[in-house]
């Protein structure tokens, strides 16, 4: 899989994961009491980060080569350059 193929899975990745804001927002002010969740928007955020790193590792994982430093830096830039869109679709 080249760079590009990358970056295009890892930007449908980022969609996706922004596209469940809404959602996640919701049901954390329906069940406030159970989750406890102090600030509901850096919760989402940490979670659509991580759901971002997450499965971009898996798809570097699932290459034939391991992923190099090199590798996991150039989809770390990738993810980096949605943190402005992403913050924006949760705090405002």
């Amino acid at each position: 899989m080249n760079d590009e193929q990358i970056e295009e899975l890892i930007t449908q990745t980022i969609n996706g994961a922004v596209s469940t804001i809404p959602a996640y927002l919701e049901d954390i002010k329906q069940n406030q009491e159970s989750l406890k969740v102090g600030n509901p928007q850096e919760f989402v955020y940490g979670m659509i980060m991580g759901m971002a790193l997450g499965m971009s590792g898996a798809i570097l994982s699932a290459q034939e080569e391991m992923p190099t430093a090199e590798d996991q830096m150039k989809v770390r830039d990738i993810i980096y350059k949605y943190i402005p869109e992403i913050r924006e679709q949760i705090f405002s």
